[in-house]
């Protein structure tokens, strides 16, 4: 399916999803305000072609076993924790909603409380959202036991439930960085520390050299490590271990002194928070504006297969729940929300069944699911949701 070309269209919300109305791009049908606002009315055939992606759902093969009638979402809930529930492969939750590529990157808003009725029809399942109506609409549907589905807009909302943990992924939104370029070899730095102190902790002072006009909150990191590709050992980025923040209070100055000669004194700053012992040497970054982005799982739309770079925190091996960085980035399509695959290298044996004793290697086996959540233009970094056996660097991934 083509994507929507033009951006500078009206939009609409469903479940909190916004919805470009342009071309085949659109899901279901536009508000009578559009009519009295839009300049760029929606065509008879553009209109047609988006209720028929509406009502697309998925195939009932592709339903969990168990899959029930309806859920109430509960706090705590989280999309993939839904959409287990639902389907087999939990990545296909927007297929469910009737959605396309174009808007996968998108958040759906579903709020604790809400009622997800699964409907059937002609072969396909399609997930609805339910409330009860008011006044007599409501009566008649207390009578006959029935849900009506409703629309509900939302632009942000922070009572909404997340698509996985968020717990297991924030840390690392500030921990986990990468640089295209080694950019901290000539970022400012901590040169002196009070009293000579070795390690500072929060509320000490620190003194730093360095352009520290671009901000007043900064990060501060450790020396960089190049990551590399595991099979052609290219620079990807590279990895700057996060220790803390830090807070400008007086900038660098330089004092003339009486023979003419200039004295340095260096910017001060104070520890704001401690993650990782900081000291002398330690590199400052401007702290970047937040990102809201929400994550809403989704399977690449193209092959793609690459090899996992490193376990975060210098591990040999890593398990559920921990974070590993991929030797694909945004310049090869990763977004986050995508879910990928993991592979297990099939072992080398000899076949003890041949008189040539001939070495055979097994197939690789499929054992675990990886949630991007961070993308840089070369490297990411990925959840690793589910596996069945340790992790370590060199692992293989590819599309679900």
């Amino acid at each position: 399916m083509p994507f929507c070309e033009n951006t500078n269209l009206p939009r609409r919300t469903l479940l909190g999803l916004s919805l470009r109305a342009a071309g085949i791009c659109l899901l279901g049908s536009a508000p009578a305000a559009w009519s009295q606002t839009s300049t760029l009315p929606i065509t008879d055939q553009q209109r047609a072609t988006a209720d028929r992606v509406a009502q697309a759902g998925v195939p009932l093969s592709e339903l969990a076993p168990n899959a029930p009638d309806s859920h109430t979402v509960k706090r705590g809930d989280t999309l993939w924790d839904i959409s287990k529930l639902f389907l087999t492969n939990p990545w296909r939750w927007p297929e469910l909603w009737g959605m396309n590529r174009e808007q996968i990157s998108n958040p759906h808003l579903i709020y604790p409380g809400q009622i997800l009725m699964l409907v059937r029809m002609d072969g396909r399942a399609q997930l609805q959202l339910a409330q009860q109506r008011s006044g007599t609409q409501a009566a008649e549907d207390d009578q006959s036991g029935k849900l009506s589905p409703r629309v509900r807009s939302s632009d942000f909302d922070g009572n909404a439930i997340t698509a996985i943990p968020l717990n297991l992924i924030e840390p690392f939104l500030n921990d986990a960085v990468v640089f295209d370029t080694d950019e901290l070899a000539t970022a400012p730095r901590i040169v002196a520390t009070p009293e000579g102190r070795v390690l500072l902790s929060r509320g000490d002072l620190a003194y730093a050299r360095g352009d520290l006009s671009q901000a007043t909150d900064y990060r501060v990191f450790r020396n960089t490590r190049p990551l590399l590709d595991p099979s052609t050992q290219e620079i990807l980025g590279y990895e700057a271990p996060y220790l803390g923040t830090a807070e400008l209070k007086q900038a660098e100055q330089s004092i003339e002194l009486p023979d003419g000669k200039a004295e340095i004194v260096p910017a001060t700053l104070v520890i704001k928070a401690v993650r990782q012992e900081i000291g002398v040497g330690d590199r400052l970054s401007p702290v970047p504006q937040r990102s809201f982005s929400r994550y809403i799982p989704h399977s690449p739309s193209a092959p793609i297969n690459g090899q996992i770079v490193s376990i975060y925190g210098e591990g040999l091996n890593a398990g559920q729940n921990q974070i590993v960085a991929l030797n694909r980035g945004r310049r090869d399509g990763i977004e986050r929300g995508h879910v990928l695959a993991l592979w297990q290298q099939g072992r080398s044996m000899v076949d003890s069944t041949s008189d040539k004793r001939e070495v055979i290697k097994l197939p690789d086996e499929r054992h675990g699911v990886l949630f991007v959540f961070q993308v840089y233009e070369r490297v990411s970094y990925a959840l690793i949701i589910s596996v069945k056996a340790p992790v370590k660097a060199g692992d293989r991934f590819s599309q679900p």
